[in-house]
């Protein structure tokens, strides 16, 4: 077996087939944070979802049952938004994760959710939150 040199002349590294479905920047009103005057008034959340399929789901083809359907997802983040207070961008991007796992295709979660209004002079603060499938 030959394996293949890169122009440098080092082993080419081997280009496993990867699937992720992304949402970029939902921004949604919703009831969040510690400070009482976020108890009182309902603001601005910006959040991004990056998932990827496990190996076996990772080359869904044309085939529509086949792929990682955003519209549930977004479904799913109005719903968590809309439920009620949440106190940390921490918990809303964990309760992210657990409605995503309940596809059993996705493997690794990266769930950003910032509050852009927060510091005039910061596009936002918030958290990021990465998950693998557990086990």
């Amino acid at each position: 077996m030959v394996q293949e040199m890169s122009a440098a002349g080092f082993p080419s590294p081997t280009v496993v087939p990867r699937y992720t479905v992304v949402v970029r920047g939902l921004e949604l009103m919703c009831s969040i944070g510690i400070r009482r005057v976020e108890h009182e008034r309902l603001q601005r959340v910006r959040i991004s979802v990056e998932l990827t399929a496990t190996a076996e789901a990772a080359v869904p083809g044309e085939d529509r049952r086949n792929v990682i359907n955003y519209e549930k997802v977004v479904a799913a983040i109005r719903a968590i938004a809309g439920s009620g207070h949440i106190d940390l961008c921490e918990g809303f991007a964990e309760r992210i994760c657990t409605a995503c796992f309940a596809d059993p295709r996705i493997a690794h979660i990266r769930v950003t959710v910032e509050k852009p209004d927060v510091f005039p002079e910061a596009e936002g603060v918030g958290a990021i939150l990465e998950r693998a499938r557990p086990a």
